[in-house]
């Protein structure tokens, strides 16, 4: 390459969040950024608080590739923390302080982190061992002021990991995804692009901060200039005068609070300013909720597929149009990634046959942390293997089969545990649910479903009409177990947790327990 291109090279390919962050905080320094308990932070104050808070780190002896563990709510802080770090090349570990004891350690422990910081109330539950705490609150805050106030180097580069947020599948121990910078920033324009959101348009982070919806859109909004609304987890009020006072770009609603948050809206007679798009994976909630929602907000639901590894790629393009109840969910594919659909020897199938989706493309994650046959094996032959079992549709959308680790091998047959749930939900009746599978003696494996029931009239004679109608024999459950809405195990991404509605059949089987 001539000499003379080097600094166009250069300048076009070291981009980082800090390096943009900083720009947009300069360029708007007396707007508002961030609102959290009726308190306003400017632009110009959190870069300020972040300058600072870097200036604490690199003291504290954390270096580019560096790990701080945070384990805190939704507040401020949080993002404080997440940029500072950046400024570094230090990645945040976001800690689930929903865990127990237990798991916790094992995240922070996976992670080696230089400096763990906590909110003071969460600190019991943190097993610190000889690891260097900073409690926000007074002692961050002091700690702070003692900075001199001046500009940090930034030292981050394009690759370096900004965050590491923990997965939740559905067995076993977390692991902890590497999101980097330059993924970081491909997320912020697919937003834009993907679901129009501009730089005038807010964002309400009430998911936990530790969660990819709240981090990657707070993170998003700030680089476009816009405010993030910071509530502390699930809070109805505060989340409508949110609606009522800002335009939101995207609203999340995750599966097991669409209902309820529509049943306060519509309760409480809020007048929303406006909001371009609600909600997130469709397929795990009622059609009648979507339908609900979406007309009570005049806002179009997000039939999303993504997950944390990939940000909003590869399927979060198709949009369910408000007051619309969904028959089907096929989705479109995004720009800006690549996918195909793969049989177990990756070998693409043909158009209608199920196969797993795999994926590559700029919002792509780095790999798990200290997992190395994990990312051998899930990012073979230059694709990310998903996990998930899809259709392509004649009309190019794609069509939602299940998760490939969890199949119902029942008589030789595959059955797919979200296929009867959609059957099952298609009901208005029924506010969830999940289909497990069961030991059987004549063949291997029988599906089990558990349902909750937004109405009593809705008997299990009802479902079994409705699935013999609408499924193979093979696929309808063989039994039907009614709990209550609350009592389904769920991740932090509101998914239902098959493993432990299974570990409820096992210990009524030994007569431990009974529906």
């Amino acid at each position: 390459m001539p000499a003379e291109l080097d600094g166009i090279t250069m300048a076009g390919s070291c981009q980082t969040v800090s390096e943009l962050f900083r720009s947009r905080a300069k360029v708007q320094s007396n707007q508002v950024a961030i609102e959290y308990q009726g308190r306003e932070i400017s632009y110009g104050e959190l870069l300020d608080r972040i300058e600072r808070l870097t200036s604490v780190l690199s003291a504290s002896g954390l270096r580019r590739g560096d790990r701080v563990a945070l384990l805190s709510r939704n507040r401020p802080e949080y993002i404080e923390v997440e940029l500072a770090a950046a400024n570094l090349g230090v990645i945040t570990a976001c800690l689930n302080w929903r865990l127990s004891s237990r798991e916790l350690s094992y995240c922070v422990d996976l992670v080696s982190p230089k400096l763990v910081i906590v909110e003071t109330d969460l600190k019991s539950i943190l097993e610190n061992g000889d690891r260097k705490i900073l409690e926000i609150g007074p002692a961050y805050e002091d700690q702070l002021a003692q900075q001199i106030n001046h500009e940090c180097q930034i030292v981050a580069q394009a690759e370096d990991g900004l965050v590491i947020l923990y997965t939740s599948g559905t067995t076993g121990v977390p692991k902890g995804a590497i999101i980097s910078h330059r993924a970081m920033i491909a997320r912020s324009l697919v937003f834009s692009s993907e679901l129009a959101i501009s730089n005038r348009d807010s964002f309400v982070a009430w998911a936990p901060m530790f969660h990819m919806a709240s981090t990657d859109h707070a993170i998003s909004t700030l680089l476009r200039g816009g405010i993030v609304v910071m509530i502390d987890g699930f809070q109805i009020k505060p989340m409508l005068n949110a609606l009522a006072h800002h335009q939101i770009g995207w609203l999340v609603l995750i599966p097991g609070m669409v209902e309820a948050f529509a049943a306060a809206l519509k309760q409480e007679g809020t007048l929303v300013k406006g909001v371009r798009v609600c909600g997130a994976m469709a397929d795990l909630v009622p059609p009648h909720a979507i339908a609900e929602v979406t007309e009570l907000l005049q806002a179009p639901y997000l039939n999303s597929f993504g997950a944390t590894e990939t940000g909003l790629p590869p399927a979060t393009r198709a949009l369910i149009a408000p007051g619309i109840i969904p028959q089907q969910l096929p989705k479109q594919q995004n720009a800006f990634c690549q996918v195909k659909l793969v049989d177990p020897l990756d070998r693409e199938v043909t158009q209608g046959m199920p196969g797993e989706l795999v994926m590559r493309g700029p919002t792509l994650f780095s790999g798990y942390w200290q997992a190395d046959d994990v990312n051998q094996r899930d990012f073979r032959n230059g694709w990310f293997h998903m996990g998930d079992v899809f259709r392509r549709n004649e009309d190019g959308t794609l069509e939602f089969v299940d998760r490939v680790k969890y199949l119902i091998k029942s008589g030789g047959e595959n059955v797919y545990p979200a296929e009867i749930e959609r059957v099952l939900m298609s009901d208005s009746r029924v506010a969830e649910a999940a289909v497990v599978r069961a030991a059987d003696n004549r063949w291997g494996e029988v599906p089990v479903a558990f349902v909750a029931r937004s109405d009593d009239s809705v008997t299990e004679a009802d479902l079994v009409r409705l699935c013999r109608r609408e499924l193979a024999a093979y696929k309808c459950p063989q039994q039907f177990k009614f709990i209550n809405f609350s009592e389904f195990p769920r991740s932090t991404s509101g998914k239902v947790q098959r493993h432990e509605l299974e570990a409820m059949l096992t210990k009524a089987a030994a007569g431990g327990n009974a529906f």
